[in-house]
């Protein structure tokens, strides 16, 4: 169901595009928006990987570097059931990863310094799994995708302002442009933060099934949440349009911006799984399941599903 509904956004997008390029500049302007969306699409398809891990000055992993990292992620991946990604790491104060790849033969998994250094064995697998979860699910495509498609829109917008739109048409042309202007950014920003925040609960339960223990999820998360609040990280500022990639979102100047963030509440994904944890049978020590019980009858029953 979830990859029918991101199918169907990801449709509602590129009509969107081509609906604002012939808003702008007519059946002409439409078929300039097309090949646009075509070449934009092609060069996220084979560069998406190489220009985010170099947006975020991201090392590779060696054997002499990281060995123990190196063999959670084979592990894990075996688990999922894909091949093992690249595993890099960026050097920053906040802990925070991502994930990127055209596919999962070109997977990639990114962690900070921060990250790595700043919580436990469990909670860094964790963290892993959520990201191999995009990997198999080739999420990291459709959200790159989708961005895009959003800055591309943007683009058409600002042209259209500047241009004032195909005169010829007459009253026609001049609201068609405001409506491409102003109207078509926003759309194009809903529809992203909604396939980016349906692929994100997916993860989540993605990485449980992986790992077996939702709970660590959970506790990389909260230090995750801390560390987004408190702690910069300079090359997601310089690049704000990779925001989306991340388990959690990096923007210290965004972060309050819950109506068009890319990243659902952390709150809320906590609150999914530790129902998860408690409905699905997990393996739980008797007093963690006692908290576990607690925490989830508080929760609204439309958050457990």
């Amino acid at each position: 169901m979830n990859g029918l509904r991101t199918m169907a956004l990801l449709a509602a997008m590129t009509a969107l595009f081509l609906g604002a390029g012939y808003l702008i500049g007519g059946g002409g302007g439409a078929l300039v928006a097309l090949g646009v969306a075509v070449a934009m699409n092609a060069f996220t398809f084979w560069n998406s990987d190489r220009v985010a891990l170099w947006a975020h000055k991201a090392q590779p992993v060696t054997a002499m570097t990281h060995p123990d990292l190196l063999d959670m992620v084979a592990d894990l991946s075996a688990r999922a059931g894909i091949p093992t990604p690249r595993v890099y790491v960026m050097q920053s104060v906040q802990a925070n990863a991502f994930a990127t790849g055209r596919s999962p033969e070109r997977g990639a998994v990114a962690l900070t310094s921060a990250l790595l250094n700043g919580l436990s064995r469990d909670e860094i697998a964790a963290v892993v799994a959520h990201e191999l979860a995009h990997i198999k699910n080739r999420d990291t495509l459709i959200m790159t995708v989708a961005a895009t498609f959003a800055g591309a829109i943007s683009f058409l917008a600002n042209i259209g302002f500047l241009l004032g739109g195909n005169r010829d048409r007459g009253q026609f042309g001049v609201v068609g442009v405001l409506i491409a202007v102003f109207l078509a950014p926003l759309a194009a920003a809903l529809i992203q933060m909604t396939i980016s925040r349906t692929r994100e609960y997916a993860a989540d339960r993605g990485a449980a099934e992986i790992t077996g223990d939702p709970l660590a999820l959970v506790g990389a998360l909260k230090k995750i949440a801390h560390h987004t609040t408190w702690q910069k990280m300079e090359t997601a500022e310089a690049n704000p349009s990779t925001a989306h990639l991340f388990i959690a979102n990096p923007l210290y100047g965004q972060r309050l911006d819950r109506l068009f963030s890319t990243h659902p509440p952390i709150a809320r994904r906590i609150a999914a799984l530790e129902a998860m944890a408690y409905e699905d049978g997990y393996r739980l020590p008797p007093r963690r399941k006692v908290r576990v019980r607690q925490a989830v009858s508080r929760i609204p029953k439309v958050l457990r599903r």
